[in-house]
């Protein structure tokens, strides 16, 4: 069984790609296995080596971050993207979870955060950081419908995991879901799961943009 996430650092300041690789260093279940400092250089070693979680800044030279999670993603979709960047607006959050990211995490976070994230995204499960806004991404289905998974009959899902999808479409956590179900993390998880392979989705987004674009819950 895989002990350690290994980890590509894509960031074009040499300090502060030092100052990451020194935190993941410590940390017994992380191994930082490159770093490139521009958007190419990202793609090629990502290809070379096949990390389980790339650190991506968006603004980087040459082609920069979003042509890179582009192209990592078109020919090893299994490897899994966590932004790390400083801007907020829509247009890079859209853009960067419209071209595969798992994650979207500012460089203003905390270290505690960051580690979070990886290991969130390294599970297949999608993270943002909590100061983008959740309606962002609520938007970001809204204002362009063709973004959303196509509409699958709601039939195929039981009640049980409808009660569910609406939860974590509100923004619960797992946690919470199951304080307010009484039912186990684990069952939880077990309807998620589940709901993820009937509809076709592969992460939390698009499970929200679903429940959006079938009326589950309004935004």
């Amino acid at each position: 069984m895989k002990s350690r996430i290994s980890v590509l650092i894509a960031e074009d300041h040499a300090l502060l790609r030092a100052g990451v690789r020194t935190l993941l260093d410590r940390e017994p279940d992380i191994e930082v296995i490159g770093e490139a400092d521009t958007g190419e250089e990202a793609a090629i070693i990502a290809r070379q080596r096949s990390p389980d979680v790339v650190l991506m800044d968006l603004n980087m030279p040459g082609r920069g971050g979003l042509h890179a999670i582009r192209e990592i993603k078109q020919w090893a979709p299994e490897i899994k993207i966590l932004v790390v960047t400083m801007h907020k607006t829509d247009e890079y959050i859209q853009e960067a979870l419209r071209n595969g990211a798992s994650g979207y995490i500012l460089k203003e976070s905390a270290h505690s955060e960051l580690i979070f994230a990886i290991r969130r995204v390294y599970e297949g499960k999608t993270y943002v950081s909590p100061d983008v806004s959740d309606a962002v991404i609520a938007n970001m289905f809204l204002a362009n419908p063709t973004a959303a998974p196509p509409p699958v009959a709601t039939t195929t899902l039981t009640a049980r995991e409808l009660e569910v999808l609406k939860l974590v479409a509100q923004g619960y956590a797992n946690k919470q879901v199951a304080d307010r179900m009484n039912l186990s993390i684990k069952t939880i998880e077990k309807h998620r799961s589940s709901m993820m392979k009937k509809l076709n989705l592969r992460n939390t987004v698009m499970l929200v943009s679903y429940a959006i674009n079938n009326g589950h819950i309004k935004v």
